[in-house]
């Protein structure tokens, strides 16, 4: 507990300096409006009967005009923070309605559900942002295969913006997680499957994230006619493959479990070499990846080979700015250790809304198939509905087909595909500390539906319920 505790705080130290306000600040390579004067107060003119108002007349002393007064500092604390504050006028074409916020890597969010952006300091042609999350929780899962225990999922984001005029961007962004002060074998989710500890695969565990979950540089390029190309890439990313990973995602904030679908949707969000090259317009971005399809390994505080030995297509459609449809499908080479020498062929689609009414929702589908191998589908369902400045309700429903819940070769069970649905759901009371953060206190509660062959296993009716506390600084 100790430890998890220090990791946690040591990973969101360096958040705070960036506290300070900066939205009156001068941006360098900007021109700031000066205050405006208190404009001279001028004797009004004796009527005339004609108007002479543009007229010189001479010999005679004409007052000056009135000064107009200047208009007011804009506050430019939030100005297109890149991949932070999303899809805004620095990849749109002027005078075109924002339409969509970017996500993790490449993806797209509704607008409302867009991350805040932080903190931001201007340095030179630069502007710095920082912004993080912490949460501390326990759980306890239920029935003969539940376990219980003291977590923490954290991670902190930083990023560098530098804008020219016309539109083009330069954008790096840094995003770490210290998730392996868990352990190994993370913490306990009863149906999650994905990645080894000590040599062995696990299950009914969610594995820690690596330290490292990205480092990566955006360009974006004006093209004309309301088209902007960018390319994104660097030796840690993500590639276009399936909807925003669900730590981005507004519909899954509060959930302290991760999905148990995870492997499914977004598991590619932490991939070692990634390159991705697109369009996008106001309505539409088309993109194309490559990248290493391997899952990260057990070692969680370094930094894996780079490769390109994968591929990846994603089209997403923004009808409005509350909605994004997406549709990816992705080749990944020998993606898991536990199934060596099986490919993968990975489709998803999915439907995202946020509404300024505080409700945040996806609907989404994966089919993963194994070449060779069975073909692995799944569900999933998540909401999020802030009643008020205060309280929050979320949910997630999963379903998933899923055949590695019995690793050991010798058990007959042994890689039997089984249908698994999750049901969850929670409260959360947040804390204001100010319009860059929050702490929010709560708890959720989960049910299983599941065939009766694994009553044996997993007992007939398990319950899990977890309790959490979370920070988050600008997200």
């Amino acid at each position: 507990m100790k430890a998890v505790l220090l990791a946690t705080a040591a990973l969101l130290a360096p958040l705070p300096a960036f506290a300070q306000d900066h939205s009156g600040h001068a941006m360098p390579g900007m021109d700031m409006p000066a205050p405006a004067p208190t404009p001279t107060p001028v004797p009004a003119p004796a009527p005339a009967p004609q108007d002479h108002a543009g007229h010189a007349m001479p010999g005679m002393e004409m007052p000056a005009p009135a000064p107009t007064p200047a208009p007011a500092p804009q506050d430019h604390s939030m100005h297109d923070m890149g991949g932070m504050e999303g899809n805004d006028a620095g990849f749109m074409p002027t005078g075109t309605l924002r339409r969509s916020a970017a996500g993790s890597g490449t993806s797209l969010l509704p607008v409302p559900d867009r991350m805040r952006g932080g903190f931001h300091v201007p340095t030179g042609d630069w502007m710095l942002m920082a912004m993080g999350s912490a949460s501390l929780a326990y759980t306890d899962q239920g029935g003969p295969r539940g376990e219980d225990a003291t977590y923490t999922a954290n991670m902190a984001m930083f990023q560098a913006v530098r804008s020219w005029q016309g539109g083009t961007k330069l954008t790096f962004d840094t995003m770490l997680s210290l998730d392996a002060i868990n352990g190994q074998r993370g913490y306990p989710n009863l149906f999650a499957t994905g990645e080894t500890a000590h040599g062995e695969p696990l299950v009914d565990r969610q594995h820690p994230h690596d330290l490292f979950m990205e480092l990566t540089a955006r360009l974006d390029l004006p093209l004309g006619g309301g088209v902007t190309g960018f390319v994104y890439g660097g030796p840690v990313g993500e590639p276009a493959l399936g909807p925003s990973a669900f730590v981005h995602r507004k519909s899954a904030r509060y959930l302290p479990l991760s999905p148990i679908s995870h492997h499914w949707f977004d598991s590619t969000h932490i991939s070692y070499g990634v390159v991705t090259g697109g369009v996008t317009t106001s309505r539409f971005q088309i993109e194309a990846s490559a990248f290493r399809g391997r899952e990260p390994d057990e070692q969680r505080w370094d930094i894996e080979t780079p490769k390109l030995d994968s591929w990846s297509l994603r089209a997403s459609w923004t009808p409005s700015p509350d909605w994004v449809v997406q549709l990816s499908h992705g080749r990944l080479n020998d993606p898991e250790a536990m199934h060596a020498g099986q490919d993968e062929n990975r489709t998803t689609a999915s439907v995202q809304y946020g509404g300024d009414n505080g409700l945040s929702a996806m609907l989404a589908f994966s089919a993963k198939d194994r070449v060779p191998g069975n073909t692995l589908t799944a569900w999933l369902a998540e909401v999020n509905w802030d009643l008020s400045r205060h309280h929050s309700l979320f949910g997630r429903i999963e379903n998933v087909a899923n055949d590695e819940l019995f690793p050991d070769h010798a058990d007959p069970l042994h890689d039997t595909k089984f249908r698994v649905t999750r049901f969850e759901t929670g409260y959360a009371y947040r804390i204001p500390l100010s319009d860059k953060g929050e702490i929010a206190l709560g708890g959720s509660l989960a049910a299983y539906a599941k065939p009766a062959a694994l009553d044996a296993a997993y007992g007939k009716a398990p319950i899990s319920y977890t309790l959490f506390a979370r920070l988050g600084l600008g997200m």
